[in-house]
């Protein structure tokens, strides 16, 4: 998308690859994603992001550095985005797919159906503060706080979850247009998204 050359290395969680010693010379902590630049070696997505926007002087719509102000936009969904939209999306994630797998306990509907009121609540705060008047989260243009959050709000698509989003005129046509925008890099970097959504229902008849 912005002609950067780098070669990806896919890291096998359920293999544990993660774990390894290797990894580990990358990225201590054991997580994804990570990075090594000739040999700095760097974790957390939106600090690679940024990273790389900087050294690559990449476009400033994508993470303003001229305007102060467009910047602190940016920055205020980014900050936001880890206790709601992160939060939300990848704990239903977690109650519906990944813990009853991992434990073989059925699912807790509980605290998902806890866990969908957050969600609605974050939606429209998304629709009513983010994107009140303005066709992004963070003004005019798109930026990483657009593609951050698409790419979480596609857990909800995995899970069979996503009419929660798609009650939200606004909130559905926002991430359309991120995917129309970024394709067919968007639809490359989901394919496991669309792989496990396929196959959702033959897991969660089994939970």
């Amino acid at each position: 998308m912005n002609n950067i050359t780098f070669e990806s290395r896919q890291v096998a969680l359920r293999k544990g690859e993660h774990y390894g010693e290797e990894y580990k010379k990358i990225n201590p902590f054991c997580l994804v994603p990570a990075i090594d630049d000739e040999g700095f070696k760097l974790t957390e997505s939106m600090a690679i992001v940024k990273y790389i926007i900087n050294k690559y002087n990449l476009p400033e719509h994508w993470f303003p550095r001229q305007n102060l102000k467009h910047q602190a936009r940016v920055e205020e969904y980014l900050q936001w985005h880890h206790a709601n939209t992160r939060f939300c999306c990848g704990s239903l994630l977690l109650e519906l797919v990944i813990n009853p797998q991992a434990s073989g306990k059925p699912v807790d509907h509980v605290a998902v159906e806890n866990l969908r009121q957050k969600t609605t609540v974050m939606i429209h705060q998304l629709e009513s503060y983010f994107l009140k008047d303005k066709n992004y989260l963070a003004g005019d243009e798109i930026s990483i706080a657009d593609l951050f959050a698409v790419c979480e709000l596609m857990q909800l698509f995995v899970c069979h979850e996503h009419s929660l989003y798609e009650k939200s005129p606004i909130v559905k046509s926002w991430m359309e247009r991120i995917k129309n925008q970024t394709n067919p890099y968007f639809d490359e970097a989901h394919k496991i998204v669309y792989r496990i959504h396929d196959g959702y229902k033959k897991i969660s008849a089994k939970l």
